[in-house]
């Protein structure tokens, strides 16, 4: 199979892009916006290409797709800058990559999307990513939709916070990070994308998919901590205080951190996603292996 990942800098893409060689039915094209983000991406062997695109430009997508069996498209950012809208990083991206899919005949895609995406939500972050999985539901094609909630592993945001708390002995945490995360290894969400590339697998569903445990977040920096022999004291931080202070921000014009984003990162994410596993044919991965992996750095010192 030959599958277009869009993004694939990204934490996830390069995921897959790190599987391939345990993928030798799978040809990538790697597609990225800038040579900075090329820069970044793992190792291609032969059978990968890259491929420079740009979502205001039809025909450098249609270069990128052409004769995909599949493309994997990884949009969006969490915390907006001026040159990187919410509307522009989920929507925009999404409708210019199904229109030019369409347009080549690719059979499937797949978007990886966000746990809580929701086209008629008043947070924005959840809005745009609804809007972007209607899009796809809406278009004609074959699809398959993963929503995704915290990830762990190499090159996420996730491990990178581990990473900032477990450099400090005591942790000021919003709400004291009692909200529940069912954390979720990158590495599975790689595996998840390409079985969805598969025209017959979780054909035209959305699935949430999220790790095997779900606990509270200070659970996850206790664990952490323990599993790199360090000792944190965790410290409340009020989430009324934080919200008051980030409106007070808005209001200022200043982009950045945000109240919808204060409210993607402490929503409680209970979901039971081992039906979305079991239909992926994936396993996932455990929470201290996921931790491990987060931390290769830390426990390598």
């Amino acid at each position: 199979m030959k599958v277009a990942i869009t993004g694939a800098n990204s934490a996830i893409g390069q995921a897959i892009l790190r599987a391939s060689e345990e993928q030798p039915a799978f040809s990538f094209v790697a597609g990225v916006r800038s040579e900075r983000a090329a820069n970044q991406l793992p190792p291609l062997s032969r059978r990968h290409q890259l491929a420079y695109i740009s979502y205001d430009e039809s025909k450098s997508l249609g270069f990128a797709f052409h004769g995909a069996d599949a493309v994997i498209h990884l949009p969006g950012v969490l915390i907006e800058r001026p040159e990187s809208t919410y509307e522009a990083a989920n929507v925009e991206t999404t409708r210019a990559v199904v229109e030019a899919a369409r347009e080549q005949g690719v059979p499937k895609l797949v978007l990886v999307s966000a746990v809580g995406a929701k086209e008629g939500s008043p947070n924005r972050y959840y809005h745009t990513k609804g809007q972007a999985e209607a899009l796809l539901q809406n278009s004609g094609l074959d699809h398959t939709i993963l929503q995704v909630p915290l990830l762990l592993g190499k090159g996420t945001e996730g491990s990178a916070a581990l990473r900032r708390y477990l450099g400090r002995s005591t942790l000021w945490l919003i709400g004291g990070g009692r909200h529940r995360e069912r954390p979720l290894d990158v590495r599975d969400v790689a595996r998840a994308a390409l079985r969805g590339a598969h025209p017959a697998v979780a054909r035209n569903r959305t699935l949430e998919l999220a790790g095997p445990r779900s606990l509270p977040y200070r659970e996850i920096l206790e664990r952490a901590a323990q599993l790199t022999g360090r000792r944190v004291r965790i410290r409340h931080l009020p989430r009324g205080l934080v919200k008051g202070l980030l409106a007070i921000r808005q209001r200022l014009g200043r982009p950045g951190f945000s109240t919808d984003v204060l409210e993607v990162i402490t929503a409680d994410t209970q979901l039971d996603s081992t039906g979305a596993a079991s239909e992926l044919g994936i396993e996932l991965t455990g929470l201290d292996e996921m931790i491990q992996h987060s931390l290769e750095e830390i426990t390598r010192r």
